[in-house]
């Protein structure tokens, strides 16, 4: 997946999608990191992509959230 296209497909996510895609994420984030312990691991590179979309959707997430607040 390019990182162009993973942004596109994230932007078409409502703010539960978006939630449950984190919360996907980080569990293959621990599974990453509990192979890597137990030196089963062989794509390394899967960390650093993985941290990004992260970081991608709770940017996503905190730019949706203060849109849909009213200003005071």
């Amino acid at each position: 997946m390019k990182n162009s296209e993973s942004i596109k497909e994230f932007k078409k996510l409502n703010s539960s999608q978006i939630t449950e895609k984190i919360d996907q994420l980080r569990k293959d984030l621990f599974d990453l990191r509990f192979k890597q312990a137990t030196r089963q691991l062989n794509e390394t590179h899967q960390f650093k992509i993985i941290k990004k979309q992260v970081a991608q959707l709770l940017t996503l997430s905190k730019s949706q959230s203060t849109s849909q607040k009213p200003a005071d």
